[in-house]
């Protein structure tokens, strides 16, 4: 196929401050992990702006319940690397754990991003 005939790529879609954040949290905990519910909220004070996110993390079945645990643990001390935020909070709100019928663990965190200037 010649450069004439080749298609144009489409534009590439920008991955927003919300879609690096659900990345590294997914890093965090292995990939066992399903988003089920992620809400974003602008945050501001005198000197800093940002977003407060809260999440709903589902993990079902043994692995992903132990790895769902290991990232409630890890989960307020973690250093983030998501460029232009800085996480300023990030904590456990709730956390839900059924054995029956199978195990699941469904985790409630939120997490303060700060623009960083």
């Amino acid at each position: 196929m010649s450069d004439e005939t080749a298609q144009p790529r489409p534009p590439r879609a920008r991955r927003t401050a919300a879609d690096r954040l659900r990345a590294a949290l997914a890093e965090l905990h292995a990939h066992y992990g399903q988003v089920l519910t992620h809400t974003e909220k602008a945050w501001a004070s005198i000197t800093f702006a940002g977003t407060r996110h809260s999440l709903a993390i589902l993990f079902a079945g043994d692995e992903a319940v132990e790895a769902g645990e290991e990232f409630v643990a890890a989960l307020p001390d973690h250093e983030f690397a998501i460029p232009g935020q800085l996480v300023a909070d990030a904590g456990v709100v709730e956390v839900e754990h059924r054995l029956i019928p199978e195990p699941r663990l469904i985790v409630r965190c939120e997490l303060l991003l700060l623009e960083e200037s």
